[in-house]
């Protein structure tokens, strides 16, 4: 398993994956249309993380296996200055969860954050009944330090998520 960053010519492989997962996922993500399932949509989506790679503020990641694509790890909504923290965001082909490709695939994020962009926390958030993503979060020592109500939109309504958190500054890696 590794982890690099999503490049153009990801987005045909990527959106035969979001296909293929659009149930599994459909619980967990926004809303999507399904332009964001096809071809053009993957590579407007990648042309905007691009874009947003190049400003400093994402870091998108895709997960390979044996040299395809399985999932996706993100880095995004970087904030520099005092606080030098940014949000996790990560998921896994349905047919590979359990195997603990999402927790190396995490790490691989983590260690990103903290040796390469130099960041001192990562924030992330899960739906109350996201049992298996909080403990990705827990074997990657990230603690829990609060409920938001109404956090944000998932599955076509607003939803509460709990809320992890992970120090980086002065960690060793993962």
């Amino acid at each position: 398993m590794t982890i690099r960053l999503v490049r153009p010519e990801d987005a045909e492989a990527m959106a035969a994956l979001l296909r293929a997962n659009r149930e599994h996922l459909a619980p967990w993500d926004p809303v999507r249309p399904d332009s964001y399932f096809t071809l053009e949509g993957q590579r407007d989506v990648i042309a905007r993380q691009v874009a947003s790679l190049r400003a400093g503020t994402e870091y998108p990641f895709v997960i390979e296996q044996d040299g395809a694509i399985v999932g996706r790890v993100t880095i995004s909504n970087v904030v520099r200055g005092p606080l030098q923290s940014a949000n996790l965001g990560y998921w896994i082909d349905h047919e590979r969860q359990g195997t603990g490709l999402t927790t190396r695939a995490a790490a691989a994020a983590v260690n990103h954050a903290r040796d390469e962009l130099g960041l001192h926390r990562l924030e992330a958030g899960t739906l109350v009944h996201n049992t298996g993503s909080q403990r990705v979060l827990e074997k990657l020592g990230f603690v829990r330090y609060g409920l938001a109500p109404g956090f944000l939109n998932i599955a076509g309504r607003w939803q509460d998520h709990v809320l992890f958190q992970l120090l980086l500054h002065d960690r060793d890696a993962l």
